[in-house]
C-alpha cells in the first residue's frame, strides 16, 4: 500500500508573526536561507509522493509567484479556499474533494521539516496501512520542543491518543483517510473537531517522533531560529 498524494496547509493569516507576515505568507518565510514551504516540498519528494495539493487564501498571489520561480520535480496544484477561509478541517476537505485518492499525507509547513523525518514518516505509513487506521498523527514529547512555551496537546498510550496527561505536541504531520469527513459539509471548521470525535471512539492514533521539534510559533521564536 502506498500514499500518492500529500496536502500542505498554506491558507492561514500568520498573525502571530506580524508585521513580517503582512506582505508575505508564513510558509514563504525563510529560516536559514530556505522557505518553510520549500522544506516541506522537499521532504514530500523524498518520500516518493506523486502529487501535492496546496491550499491558499491569504496573500494567495504570492504562492503563484513562488512557483513561477521554482520548478519542482513533482506535480503541484494550488487549491484556493474560496471567498472565505476554510480553517484546517475545511481546507483539507476542499483539497481531498479534488482527488480520487483515499489516503493522504498532510503537512503544516510551520514546522521546520528535514530529511531526518523520512524514516519516522515511513514507519507511520507502514503502521497506518498494517493496522488499517483512518487517522494517524505525528506527535512529539513537549520536552523535545525548541519553543519551551508550547503546551502539550494530547496524551499517548499504545498508539492511541487521549486527552489525559497532555505531554505530547502535534508536530504538523498526519495521515488520513477521506472517510473521516463522510458526515462533514464543506465549511469553515477545524480538524480538531474531527479529532475530538475520533478520540471519543478510541479511533485517533498517534506515532511518537524522537526528533528535536522546531516550530515557527511566533515572531520571537522565528528570530531565535535564525541563529541556529
Amino acid at each position: 500500500m502506498k500514499i500518492n498524494t500529500a496536502l500542505i496547509l498554506c491558507a492561514g493569516f500568520g498573525k502571530r508573526l506580524n508585521p513580517i507576515t503582512l506582505n508575505k505568507p508564513k510558509p514563504l518565510l525563510k529560516v536559514n536561507d530556505s522557505t518553510l514551504l520549500d522544506n516541506c516540498i522537499k521532504i514530500i519528494i523524498n518520500l516518493n509522493i506523486k502529487k501535492i495539493f496546496i491550499n491558499t487564501f491569504y496573500l494567495k498571489e504570492k504562492f503563484y509567484e513562488f512557483f513561477k520561480k521554482h520548478n519542482y520535480k513533482i506535480d503541484i496544484e494550488i487549491i484556493e479556499d474560496g471567498r472565505t477561509i476554510l480553517d484546517t478541517g475545511g481546507g483539507i476537505l476542499n483539497m481531498i474533494n479534488n482527488s480520487k485518492e483515499e489516503d493522504f499525507l498532510v503537512f503544516n509547513p510551520d514546522t521546520i521539516w528535514n530529511t531526518k523525518y523520512i524514516d519516522e514518516i515511513n514507519l507511520m505509513i507502514d503502521l497506518y496501512f498494517s493496522k488499517k487506521i483512518k487517522n494517524l498523527i505525528l506527535l512529539v514529547n513537549k520536552d523535545l520542543s525548541f519553543d519551551k512555551n508550547m503546551l502539550g496537546d494530547f496524551g499517548l498510550q499504545n498508539f492511541l491518543i487521549n486527552q489525559k496527561n497532555k505531554n505530547y505536541i502535534y508536530t504538523g504531520c498526519q495521515i488520513l483517510n477521506k472517510s473521516i469527513f463522510k458526515n462533514q459539509k464543506l465549511s469553515n471548521f477545524s480538524i480538531l473537531n474531527i479529532w475530538y470525535d475520533l478520540i471519543k471512539n478510541n479511533q485517533l492514533y498517534g506515532f511518537e517522533s524522537k526528533l528535536k521539534f522546531y516550530h515557527v510559533t511566533d515572531l520571537s521564536i522565528f528570530k531565535k531560529l535564525q541563529d541556529l
